[in-house]
């Protein structure tokens, strides 16, 4: 069973702000990768891998700068990451500081991705690959990992530091004197996407090594990356705009309907019941909200009204919508008022 990428929506808010600078459309870009607006406000969300390519190309040509993934990830940097750029700023030497990020990123960051060292004679090989199969914008996605990986290497050896080459997949690169003079150094054309560099500078030492105590814990969880966890992330964000479809989910993931109902049978779940505890879930955490109507929050939830809302909650939870946020708030105001 292929691998399917979940990525964290942290890059969303710099390429909308990218767009903007150029006078393009954000509403525009987003409605083209089929990607809700409302990701700009929840930075943690998980939204599929080929979908941020697909939302980085439309801005690409959007605003007419194919040197769009570079200028981004330079400047976000590597604190842009959230917990991976503390690993790396943590880490006592640069050797350290790769081995954490090619364990933590596909938890916590991206997953079906590999992002890591290997070693050969004298040389080292900083990598970044997709394992899942992405036939459109996977070069312009690498040149936004190279923008990263520059930056890990760069906070250990200085903002001047320069590979002895950086490496893209493809046949060709567009607009590649601008790229590379953003990214400040040469790129080359490869099998593989990545840094080449003398492996002695993995025992440089950290300059302005960071001290985790410090700060507040990270409030990322591993991300799930199997079909179900996949499925339910996207009917989440699904809900987002109109109530998703099994068809509209199995399309997404490049399935057949039987296809992605025959997979989810095979781990013993069903796409009903995923949508059901994506529902119950969202339900309650609108509920929670006194000021929001009830009509208004089955409304969001895809029902014609408070009435079908109410027989759908009282169906899963055994009570109306009311009474649990009745008895809710009675709960909570004992320690509310402590």
């Amino acid at each position: 069973m292929p691998a399917y990428g979940l990525t964290r929506a942290r890059t969303m808010g710099p390429i909308a702000e990218a767009i903007t600078a150029a006078g393009g459309s954000v509403a525009r870009v987003f409605g083209r990768a089929g990607i809700p607006l409302t990701l700009l406000d929840t930075p943690d969300r998980l939204i599929l891998l080929r979908d941020q390519l697909r939302l980085v190309d439309a801005a690409m040509r959007e605003i007419g700068d194919p040197a769009l993934p570079a200028r981004l990830s330079m400047r976000t940097g590597i604190t842009g990451l959230g917990p991976i750029g503390q690993q790396v700023q943590s880490a006592a030497t640069l050797g350290a500081a790769l081995a954490r990020v090619e364990i933590v990123t596909p938890l916590l960051l991206q997953t079906a991705t590999w992002t890591g060292l290997r070693r050969q004679d004298r040389s080292a090989f900083y990598g970044y690959a997709v394992a899942e199969r992405i036939d459109s914008g996977r070069q312009a996605n690498e040149i936004l990992a190279l923008g990263y990986l520059l930056g890990t290497v760069r906070h250990f050896l200085g903002p001047a530091w320069r590979p002895e080459r950086a490496v893209v997949t493809g046949a060709h690169l567009a607009e590649r004197p601008r790229i590379e003079a953003l990214l400040g150094c040469e790129i080359v054309l490869g099998a593989r996407a990545g840094l080449v560099f003398p492996a002695d500078h993995l025992e440089a030492g950290n300059p302005k090594r960071f001290d985790p105590t410090q700060a507040q814990a990270a409030e990322d969880e591993p991300i799930g990356e199997d079909l179900v966890a996949c499925v339910t992330h996207l009917i989440e964000l699904g809900l987002d705009g109109a109530r998703p479809t099994i068809d509209g989910i199995a399309g997404r993931l490049g399935l057949t309907r039987r296809t992605l109902q025959r997979r989810l049978e095979e781990t013993g779940r069903r796409y009903a019941d995923l949508q059901r505890t994506v529902l119950i879930r969202r339900a309650k955490v609108l509920l929670s909200d006194e000021t929001l109507p009830i009509g208004r929050i089955g409304v969001e939830l895809g029902y014609a009204d408070a009435a079908h809302f109410s027989r759908a909650f009282l169906h899963w939870t055994g009570t109306t919508p009311s009474d649990w946020r009745r008895r809710t708030h009675m709960q909570l105001r004992p320690l509310l008022t402590v």
